[in-house]
């Protein structure tokens, strides 16, 4: 009589466990919806509407001058005002209502036509920017071509008037915003803000001050708010030999258009169109 060993018998009565099932492996066919975006679609838009597993579905279309999207099986879709993630699921859910089982839907935006900013002022190519999904100031000023060197720091960005819901008149008067550049590119709170359709953004000429006497360069240079008196000279190269940082002085013009002589430290603020004049050391 074969006597099994205990263990052989222990490993003989545990119940087998299936297999482990695997995922599916994934396919190119199917992708995950692409980040929802905040850009509302508009009149003119190209759409690439994606039916996954249904190519006759499968192709590109416009947005009519109505706000409709003219779809197979459902006819016209209400487009307008909504963002691609709204009607991606606005034609998913009239799809899966008698036409198809558990559809999948991808929308992707062509052509952006419904909506622009308009840049001005100092900048290399002004003119109107089609937005670009959720569009931000240094994307708009890159797509008009950068500011020029005579270009200020201050950028204006004015909202436009927004009508009510019963379009009968505007909600409020346009409002401006004033954004340093320079604050925004070092990501100080406040600075950033989110464009809108049909915004304006002018680039201002830079405003300017003089400095002369014993500095290394004399001449016109960019002012900016908050400019002290001594990053004026460092602008200027700084003091030459016999340049002095006291008894400095400004020719500054008042408000009443009159030019005025006045003293300066080197703590003190230069305002737009001074001229500096920094003096030679006594001994």
């Amino acid at each position: 009589m074969t006597v099994l060993c205990p263990l052989l018998i222990a490993l003989t009565l545990v119940p087998q466990q299936p297999p482990a099932q695997r995922p599916p492996p994934k396919t190119d066919a199917v992708k995950p919806d692409p980040t929802p975006s905040r850009y509302v679609l508009g009149p003119q838009d190209q759409l690439r509407i994606t039916v996954f597993d249904q190519p006759e579905l499968t192709n590109s279309y416009r947005v009519e001058a109505d706000g409709f999207v003219t779809f197979p099986l459902i006819n016209r879709v209400a487009a307008s005002g909504l963002t691609p993630a709204e009607l991606q699921d606005r034609i998913r859910t009239m799809l899966a209502s008698g036409y198809l089982k558990n559809p999948t839907v991808r929308i992707e935006i062509e052509q952006y036509k419904s909506q622009y900013v308009i840049v001005g002022g100092e900048v290399r190519a002004p003119g109107k920017i089609p937005m670009t999904g959720t569009m931000t100031l240094p994307e708009a000023l890159a797509a008009a071509g950068s500011p020029t060197a005579a270009a200020s720091t201050e950028v204006i960005v004015t909202h436009a008037k927004k009508a009510n819901a019963d379009a009968a008149m505007p909600d409020k008067d346009p409002s401006s915003l004033h954004v340093n550049l320079k604050r925004l590119q070092l990501g100080i709170a406040g600075q950033d803000i989110v464009l809108q359709d049909g915004d304006t953004i002018f680039v201002p000429k830079a405003q300017t001050f003089y400095i002369n006497g014993s500095v290394r360069n004399t001449g016109q240079f960019i002012w900016e708010p908050g400019l002290t008196v001594q990053q004026a000279i460092a602008l200027a190269g700084g003091l030459t030999e016999r340049g002095s940082d006291r008894r400095i002085k400004a020719d500054r013009m008042t408000a009443d258009g009159k030019i005025k002589e006045v003293s300066l430290e080197l703590n003190s603020l230069v305002q737009a169109n001074d001229t500096i004049k920094v003096a030679q050391r006594i001994f």
